[in-house]
């Protein structure tokens, strides 16, 4: 899901209401019944193919010497490129023969990028991201885990390319607005930003399960791109879960995994789950196939996601798209945004047992 940006911090509220552009039906009339635009971060469906975007503390959290994680998102192509998003990550467990066994110390870099209205407004974020995590049991099924994340961000905004109320002439043409400075300005915005995580991962020895909890913007950066306004941009809190339990006797695994989501009044919940099938029933280099549904409520339903993917060597692809079935269906014709991930993991050589680790 694309959550919506500050509008706010870009424009006054009076300039918000005289503006006629494709960012103002973006970022406003299509949330919540037209209520105002909430200040909010991007985000993906596929959550769990994101890990450092979405939990800080699952930084390392995987059997593998490296991973490399991207992730590609266009929303609503049909309206003015409305929002792309990508990200690439790359993390990896350190000083693994100095840490107690079953310990995990995870370092970790991701950058992302965000185009709103064919890049009228870019925001491009540089984050460092660190976890421990602590085994609370002999063999490792149980650990408990920490992170921190820094963020450098960096947000653009093309005024040059807006069109407002005072400048429409009769015969649908646009000139530059005589009240509002803005639309001849390209202007910067740069802040540090911190964010933190905890993420619980369990076992039985089979099936496996964990919970996450994250908090971004825990500093409250601010941001103004006209001078006038700062904002203070408001904390973000995310809740996550999930696991996956093998099918006895089968070469089938249920995965289920969910997503709260909570930044200024606005709150978003993705549930669902995908069922795997091991094709050459080879355990340590399997290939799997995934066949998933998700669903994204807000107040009411906002979009249905199918979701298909593929295990093959050390490489993890999935592909989803939003089918949009809230309030927006008429001007988006249902269509929502096709999601790409891929996730690459180096496995390590060295015959070290693996620990669980979250998969959804």
């Amino acid at each position: 899901m694309k959550i919506q940006t500050i509008l706010y911090t870009a424009f006054p509220k009076r300039t918000i209401r005289r503006a006629y552009l494709p960012l103002v039906f973006l970022f406003t009339g299509f949330f919540y019944g037209g209520t105002a635009a909430k200040a909010q971060d991007p985000g993906f469906s596929q959550f769990f193919a994101s890990p450092l975007s979405l939990n800080p503390a699952l930084t390392g959290k995987f059997n593998g010497v490296v991973r490399v994680a991207g992730n590609y998102r266009n929303q609503w192509p049909d309206i003015n490129n409305a929002f792309i998003t990508s990200t690439i990550s790359v993390d990896a467990p350190i000083l693994r023969n100095k840490l107690p066994e079953n310990d995990t110390w995870g370092m970790g870099f991701m950058a992302m990028t965000d185009k709103t209205s064919s890049g009228i407004l870019t925001q491009n974020y540089f984050s460092f991201t660190t976890a421990y995590h602590k085994s609370l049991d002999e063999d490792g099924l149980h650990q408990l885990g920490v992170g921190f994340q820094g963020t450098y961000a960096n947000k653009s905004l093309d005024g040059t390319r807006l069109n407002f109320e005072d400048g429409l002439q009769l015969d649908g043409t646009w000139l530059r607005s005589p009240t509002e400075a803005i639309n001849s300005q390209y202007v910067n915005v740069n802040y540090f930003d911190m964010g933190l995580g905890l993420l619980y991962n369990g076992s039985n020895g089979t099936n496996n399960y964990y919970f996450g909890a994250s908090a971004y913007h825990l500093n409250h950066p601010k941001e103004s791109f006209l001078g006038v306004d700062t904002i203070n941009v408001p904390t973000r809190l995310t809740l996550h879960g999930g696991g996956f339990f093998p099918i006895t006797g089968s070469p089938s695994t249920i995965y289920v995994s969910g997503l709260f989501n909570s930044q200024f009044g606005s709150h978003e919940v993705v549930l669902g789950g995908a069922w795997a099938v091991n094709a050459n029933n080879d355990l340590d280099n399997p290939v799997n196939f995934y066949a998933g549904l998700w669903g994204r409520f807000t107040y009411t339903t906002d979009a249905l996601i199918p979701y298909v993917g593929l295990d093959f060597g050390n490489f993890s692809l999935g592909v989803t798209y939003d089918v949009n079935v809230s309030s927006l269906q008429p001007a988006s014709q249902s269509r929502g945004g096709v999601e790409i991930s891929l996730i690459y993991i180096k496995k390590a050589s060295d015959g070290r047992r693996g620990i669980p680790c979250p998969r959804f």
